[in-house]
């Protein structure tokens, strides 16, 4: 029988799924789970180890589905566009936050101001299924890594509001330099001229820039075997969680209370200037933190 599960979003969506996707494992383990999600994501889907096949499905309203599950649970969100694309495949059971949309349909409300990995593990236990935030983890890539020990440095971000200067970044990126770290820049290759940017302010040599060279699994193989990870609040900075590699995560203006690493983790440490964004963050604030990380 077949577990449907709809999370249709991007790297760091997908990671803070990954308790509540063990927990449907552990659950459902002689069933056949298959996740919904981008198919760019397959290198990581298969990295959790904890669904047997990936639809590819880019968003809402693009959900192809041939037969019935027995089971459709919405890790997606709380509209009624997710909760429609799964009553459209005809579930026996159906698990997801309730929406006034669907009357019939029960679940526990959706609060705004939770945690995402805490949100969908107490989605499951409201109907019954125990999953633990704390597991967080997934398998490492049999991929080299393109820079043992390096300080990784993301600059990017899918949303402006979330990208710290990169002059700032720069300032960083050249301090650790300077003191002997090896430093490399990470990005998309539509940030590659972002990531050349800071490189070039830091003083960096052009090999240090990595943006639109690494794939998903490199990428991944890269940061599991990273010194020191300084991200904004995207993908990366959940992979550094995932792997337990020390972090420092520039937040703005969604605080780390959403988003953030777990806080009883000292190698992460979440930096955030309130609503006012991260133009408040300085770059002794971000130095200061990479010696907090390291040292535990």
């Amino acid at each position: 029988m077949a577990v449907l599960v709809l999370r249709a979003l991007k790297i760091g969506d997908l990671l803070v799924a990954v308790p509540a996707l063990r927990g449907l494992r552990r659950a459902f383990g002689r069933d056949r789970i298959v996740l919904a999600a981008p198919g760019n994501l397959a290198p990581l889907v298969t990295l959790t180890g904890t669904v047997d096949e990936l639809l590819p499905t880019p968003g809402l309203g693009a959900l192809r589905w041939t037969g019935t599950p027995w089971l459709a649970v919405n890790l997606h969100g709380a509209g009624p566009e997710s909760i429609a694309d799964l009553v459209a495949t005809g579930p026996r059971r159906l698990i997801t936050h309730r929406h006034p949309a669907f009357p019939d349909v029960t679940g526990p409300p959706w609060r705004e101001k939770k945690h995402e990995v805490r949100r969908w593990c107490d989605l499951l236990a409201w109907h019954g299924i125990p999953a633990d935030p704390a597991e967080l983890a997934i398998a490492v890539p049999d991929e080299e890594s393109a820079a043992p020990g390096a300080v990784v440095v993301h600059p990017g971000a899918s949303v402006g509001s979330r990208r710290w200067p990169p002059e700032r970044f720069a300032e960083v990126a050249g301090a650790l330099a300077a003191a002997g770290r090896h430093v490399v820049i990470t990005g998309s290759a539509g940030e590659r001229e972002l990531a050349q940017t800071v490189a070039r302010k830091a003083g960096l040599p052009d090999d240090a820039v990595l943006a639109g060279h690494l794939d998903l699994t490199g990428l991944a193989a890269l940061v599991a075997a990273a010194g020191l990870v300084i991200s904004n609040d995207t993908g990366v900075a959940h992979l550094a969680t995932a792997y337990g590699t020390p972090s420092v995560v520039l937040f703005g203006p969604t605080p780390p209370t959403r988003w953030g690493p777990p806080a009883d983790r000292g190698q992460h440490r979440a930096l955030w200037a309130g609503v006012t964004g991260l133009g408040q963050l300085s770059t002794q604030d971000v130095l200061a933190a990479t010696e907090t990380v390291v040292g535990a």
